[in-house]
Formats: C-alpha cells, structure tokens, sequence
C-alpha cells in the first residue's frame, strides 16, 4: 500500500481551490449578467401579464359600464313611457273604465242604465213625499254618482283579485323559464291555465303578440286595462330583459318575492291603520245616528231642521263642514305603498 503525503495533498487542494477561484472570478461577470438578464425578463413577463390582467379588468369594467348604462337609458325611457301612461289614466274614458272593470257593456248601455236607475229613485223618492230640492239631489246623486262608485268599487275588487294571484302566476313563469320554456311560452300557459283575472288579463297579451307586437310591447299594454304599480314592475323587467338581457327567471322570481313583500306591508299598514278608521267610521255616522234617536224619540223637535229655512241652512252648513272633516280623516289614514 502506498502512502500519501500531507504536502502533496494540500498543495493539490489548494491547486483546486486557486483553480476554482481563477474561473469563477472570470465567469462571474457572465454569471451576473445572465441573472440580471433573466430578472428582466421575468419582469417583462410581470408586466406583460399585469398589463394583459389590466386590460382584462378594463374591458370587463368598460362592458359593465355600458351595460349599466343601457340600463339606465332603459329605465329612463321607461319612467318618461310611464308618465305618459299616468297622465292619460288620469284622462280615462268611461270605455277604459268599463273594461277594467271587465264589463261586457258599451258607454251608451251605461248612460241608459243611469238614467233609468236616476229615473226610478226620483219616482220612487216622489211617492215618499221629498221635497223638490230633495229630488234633484236624489236624482243627480241616482243619475251621475252612484253608478260610478260602482264601477269604480267593481274596478278596485278586480284589481284586488289580481294583486292575490299575480304573484303566484311570476311564480309558475319563473318555474317555467328555468326548465327550458322560452317567455312566450310560459305567457301562454298563464293565458290558458291561470286563475282569474290575471288569465283574462294575460290573453290579452297574447293576443297582442298576435296582431304582430312584441313581447315588451304587448307586456306594456296591460297597463291600460289593469293600472298597477306592480303591472308596470313586470314590464319594466321584460323590456329591460329584451334590451340588456340578463337572468330572465332570476328578475322574475325577485319581483314576486317584492310583490309579496309590498302584499305584507300592505296588510301591515292597514292593521296599524284599523283603529283609526274605526274611529273615521263612528265620528262620521255619530250625527246621523244621534238625529234617528232624536226622531224617533221627539219627532216634533227634529223636524224643525227640515221644515224651517234655517234650519236648511244649519244642515247645509253642517254637511259642508262635515264632509270636509271626513276627507281630512280619510287623507291621514290613508297610505300609499
């Protein structure tokens, strides 16, 4: 076995040592630039995607822009269509009433039906002996007032009925849309198996889009025979769908949760509401019901009041005060929601 010696060994350590050192000094210029060059062009790279991931999140802001956008002129348009709608509802024909109210008669079956019931509560209010003043407010009141109370307590029940089934009809369309039925479909299904009056007022669209209009268009026009606030919730929705797109049956489904909620505060208010109307109602009958006492206890002492000039004039300015009083209560407690 051959020996090693510690000389020859360090010297050949130190050889490689000085060897090692000699070549890294030369190549650590290169060693450098070699890093820095791909420190840069990692760094191109970052920005390069940073920039790329910018434009992306400039892009998707810019498109969210214009849809935001689109939607506002949506809406704009569709409050200044909706002020023009109020204003010609204001302006309602009788023929508009007569069918809201869903009654199969024409304005001149109308006018004759007034005037032959004006008629028969002035022959039946002669027969009682009133007076000739007496009967002419009879017969106005018989002729102009009361037949359209009626149409007009005949137009708020439907409305009424179809504010407790719509709701229910957003509902089945929402179920329909989500399994693959496109909106025409799913209006005519509510046309066909819906409940009244929200049917009636459905087939009307229907049969709207089958003169040649639009979905929208069509939507729009049940306003005019059904003047709801939520009617025009639900043409909102359909017209900006049309224009913007968007989840048809997630809109939906939101404005029946809305509209049962509106339902809740509605009911809500009118319970808060209660006692005060009560007492509207008991103020307001207080005078007639103290004036039959009286007459039926002391007629002599009551008749003053209807034989005498002043006492006309007493009951002429007591009716006045007193309808004033009533619409003033009748303002405070009612609500608009």
């Amino acid at each position: 076995m051959f020996g090693f010696d510690p000389t020859v060994i360090a010297i050949v350590a130190l050889v490689a040592v000085s060897t090692g050192a000699i070549a890294y000094g030369l190549l650590f210029s290169r060693i450098e630039t070699e890093k820095k060059t791909n420190s840069r062009i990692n760094k191109v790279r970052a920005a390069e995607t940073d920039r790329a991931n910018m434009k992306a999140a400039r892009d998707r802001v810019q498109e969210i822009s214009k849809r935001r956008k689109s939607v506002q002129d949506s809406l704009k348009e569709l409050e200044k269509k909706q002020a023009e709608r109020t204003k010609k509802q204001n302006e309602l024909s009788l023929k508009a009433r007569l069918g809201q109210a869903n009654l199969s008669i024409t304005p001149v079956q109308f006018y004759l039906f007034s005037g032959a019931f004006g008629l028969f509560a002035l022959l039946f209010s002669f027969l009682a002996g009133f007076q000739p003043l007496v009967l002419l407010g009879i017969f106005v009141i018989a002729t102009l007032g009361l037949p359209r109370w009626i149409l007009g307590f005949l137009v708020k029940r439907r409305q009424k009925q179809f504010l407790e089934e719509f709701p229910n009809a957003l509902d089945v369309m929402v179920r329909s849309i989500r399994s693959g039925l496109p909106l025409n479909d799913a209006i005519r299904m509510i046309a066909s198996d819906g409940q009244e009056p929200v049917k009636s007022e459905f087939r009307r669209v229907v049969e709207s889009q089958q003169l040649g209009l639009g979905v929208p268009d069509a939507v729009a026009r049940m306003h005019q025979s059904m003047p709801l606030n939520e009617v025009s919730f639900f043409s909102i929705v359909i017209a900006i769908q049309g224009q913007a797109g968007g989840n048809l049956s997630e809109a939906l489904g939101n404005l029946s949760r809305v509209l049962r909620d509106r339902k809740k505060m509605k009911a809500k208010v009118q319970a808060l509401s209660m006692e005060a109307k009560a007492s509207a109602a008991i103020i307001g009958a207080l005078p007639f019901i103290v004036t039959l006492l009286v007459y039926l206890t002391s007629p002599d002492y009551i008749m003053v009041l209807f034989t005498d000039a002043r006492g006309h004039m007493i009951l002429g300015v007591s009716g006045v005060w007193m309808s004033i009083g009533l619409l003033v209560m009748r303002n405070m407690i009612n609500f608009d929601i």
